[in-house]
């Protein structure tokens, strides 16, 4: 079941490219999920809580399947029984509009991700019947975050100002510093790749 591996990348995508429409309460101060006005790219309120799809804004996560995170997507109906779970950080995803663009913010503060502290995580599972006719289950979870302003590529990976590797490079100004994968039916165990920078979240932050 190796082939689930791919779906990492794609559900960066989830959070990068979805957008928000919303109101902004003017220089008075931000707009929160609260205030009732903030919608979701297909133009409902966000509340705090679960939506029905499984993000729960506020919280910062995402709870559901994959194709939830999609809205149910036409093109990504192969994956609809994989489980996923999402936690990402204010600079990913904030919670509120404090730039009055009407949008949730991400990277506030900073031009673009690069040196923001952004970090988000994944957790997908779920089960294949093998040639055997056994159902076996697998589990992948990645750790991703966005680059320090003084790092730097080479050949498809970040390093720190200081030559040590950060780990493969996503969505450019990403980094996976941690993946995880476990399928006993396939032969795999635990850790994939593990940076040899610190893996920690607060290493990453500006």
């Amino acid at each position: 079941m190796k082939k689930t591996k791919i779906l990492a990348i794609g559900l960066i995508s989830v959070l990068l490219l979805s957008a928000f429409t919303g109101l902004a309460l003017g220089k008075k101060g931000c707009t929160t999920i609260q205030d009732g006005t903030l919608l979701t790219s297909d133009g409902r309120v966000i509340t705090t809580g679960y939506d029905e799809w499984g993000y729960n804004y506020q919280a910062h996560m995402f709870n559901g399947y994959y194709c939830d995170s999609y809205r149910d997507a036409e093109w990504c109906q192969e994956w609809k029984d994989v489980k996923l779970m999402m936690k990402w950080n204010d600079a990913w995803l904030s919670n509120m509009d404090c730039d009055e663009d009407g949008l949730l913010d991400r990277h506030y503060g900073f031009d673009t991700y690069i040196g923001s502290g952004a970090w988000l995580t994944n957790h997908q599972s779920g089960t294949y019947i093998n040639d055997d006719g056994k159902t076996c289950k697998w589990t992948y979870f990645t750790k991703i975050v966005a680059a320090p302003a003084d790092a730097y590529v080479e050949n498809g990976y970040w390093y720190t100002a200081d030559e040590t590797e950060i780990g493969p490079q996503i969505w450019g100004a990403f980094a996976t510093i941690q993946s995880v994968y476990n399928d006993p039916c396939g032969g795999y165990h635990g850790i994939e790749y593990l940076s040899p920078a610190p893996a920690g979240f607060g290493y990453y932050k500006p």
